[in-house]
């Protein structure tokens, strides 16, 4: 880990403070199994329809089905962004402000029963949006990539066992992370998109 640290340099994590919550799940959604540049030109069809900025959860969910489908979105994206635009509505999403107030694993347990909304969303959702000093996400295939790498090992670690490794990372783990994510790029052929927001 100091060998790639050296390497790297210096933690540039970058934090979405702009973003609310909902807007982070929106777009999250949206790149559900999808190369970064197809689901930006996806949100940039959605985002034409609201030319002053970022909908409303009651804005984004009155806009109808047909409209979801030109911009790219499938049946069940669009799903499960009307879920997540119902849940901001009600409370159930959180703004930021009332997010500060939520732990973590408050936090996880109240958003994951939302369709499409995983584990790992809502991790990215702590460490890119909310900025969460202290979050491991075990499942991700780049961080577990990256510490198979670092650590010369044949396969990847499985999620347990990497979030025992990792423990005394605690209270910075997000930090480790985003150096596993850093080591799983260099292993890349040069123009890949990188593992995760840096």
């Amino acid at each position: 880990m100091a060998a790639l640290i050296r390497r790297v340099g210096r933690c540039t994590l970058r934090v979405r403070t702009e973003r609310e919550p909902f807007e982070a799940l929106v777009r999250a959604i949206a790149g559900q199994q999808l190369h970064a540049r197809a689901a930006e030109a996806m949100l940039g069809r959605m985002l034409a329809h609201f030319p002053d900025g970022f909908p409303s959860p009651e804005a984004l969910g009155a806009l109808d089905d047909a409209a979801f489908r030109a911009c790219g979105f499938s049946g069940s994206k669009t799903v499960a962004i009307r879920g997540v635009c119902a849940a901001a509505a009600t409370g159930i999403v959180p703004t930021r402000r009332q997010a500060q107030r939520l732990s973590d694993s408050e936090l996880i347990a109240r958003l994951v029963p939302l369709r499409g909304i995983g584990a790992w969303t809502v991790e990215m959702l702590l460490i890119f949006t909310l900025g969460r000093p202290d979050i491991m996400p075990i499942d991700d295939y780049g961080v577990r990539e990256g510490y198979r790498r670092i650590k010369g090992l044949e396969a990847q670690p499985k999620p347990k066992a990497l979030l025992a490794a990792t423990e005394s990372w605690r209270p910075f783990r997000s930090v480790g992370a985003w150096y596993l994510w850093r080591a799983a790029d260099e292993a890349k052929p040069a123009g890949r998109s990188p593992t995760a927001s840096a």
